[in-house]
């Protein structure tokens, strides 16, 4: 009798344990949890995230990201070419499907491009140019254009007579000489319009005061600034107040809500304006595409247009 009951408890055992094996093929055979399936990760190498015009434009790749089942990983470069290159170096070791790059300088980028381009990982530009190395699709504002709009509304202004300074972007940059080359080109138009002060300034407020003070001091007559972002045209501004000099037109380049106000406020000329968050989205777009062995154009223009009271 005894053996009759062990039997009968074996037997209740191995049902058990077969329900509880059959249980965890929900799971996977022999309880191994079935991984879950991982989201395509693209990578966002960004010149810098301390200009609202490019936090703008991660924000407009992540909201898209999101909306296209990818995983967006950001690295910023803070306006330092050697660091970008190091943070594309880090996107090539994770392996991501696609990186998109907005670079610090179109010529220093290329090593970087190239290095992805061995990987086998599509590279795709956004804003600003690489001047070498394989680029799936260029993604940018006709700079150019937009430059000769500023150069046109400031002819216009000044009635084609007068001193003008230009605040450059960093040197090397495509945005800071595409702008020039427009704006150049359109004020050239202009026998009486003489380019009394042309200086970098990096694209960064603080730089652009500091400059534009020294510009200032250097020349006591200034008829009209043209900086090729917002940021240096508003800090543009600052210096013109702290100098206490007026009747000094300025335009800036982005449109930033900062600027816009400005214009708004009178203080501002103009300003042109880009679309950053649609450029992040057509970025996002466009690597998806990519992944899934679509054709892509080769460049991808995003409209412009002169923001004034």
């Amino acid at each position: 009798m005894f053996q009759q009951m062990r039997k009968k408890s074996l037997g209740i055992a191995l049902l058990l344990v077969a329900a509880f094996c059959f249980s965890l093929l929900t799971a996977g055979c022999g309880g191994a949890k079935k991984e879950e399936s991982k989201k395509p990760v693209v990578g966002l190498a960004i010149s810098t995230l301390n200009n609202p015009f490019f936090v703008d434009l991660r924000d407009g790749a992540k909201a898209a990201a999101a909306a296209n089942g990818l995983e967006l990983v950001v690295m910023d470069a803070q306006n330092d070419a050697s660091k970008q290159m190091a943070n594309i170096e880090n996107l090539i070791q994770q392996k991501v499907s696609v990186i998109i790059i907005n670079p610090v300088d179109s010529k220093a980028i290329v090593p970087a491009v190239e290095a992805a381009n061995k990987a086998n990982i599509p590279v795709i530009t956004v804003d600003r140019s690489a001047a070498g190395g394989k680029v799936v699709s260029a993604i940018a504002s006709d700079n150019v254009a937009g430059g000769k709009l500023a150069g046109q509304f400031m002819v216009e202004k000044l009635s084609g007579k007068g001193k003008v300074v230009e605040l450059e972007g960093i040197p090397g940059a495509s945005a800071a000489v595409d702008r020039g080359a427009g704006f150049n080109a359109a004020i050239k138009a202009a026998a009486g319009i003489a380019v009394v002060a042309k200086q970098p300034a990096d694209f960064d407020r603080a730089k652009g005061m500091k400059v534009m003070e020294n510009i200032l001091q250097a020349n006591p007559e200034v008829n009209a600034v043209f900086a090729h972002n917002d940021e240096m045209a508003l800090g543009a501004l600052e210096a013109i107040k702290a100098a206490k000099r007026t009747g000094i037109l300025v335009v800036g380049f982005d449109a930033t809500a900062d600027a816009t106000k400005a214009v708004n406020e009178g203080v501002l000329a103009a300003t042109v304006a880009q679309k950053p968050k649609e450029m992040g989205k057509i970025a996002i777009e466009t690597a998806k595409k990519v992944m899934a062995k679509e054709s892509v154009p080769a460049t991808i223009p995003v409209g412009l247009e002169l923001v004034k009271k």
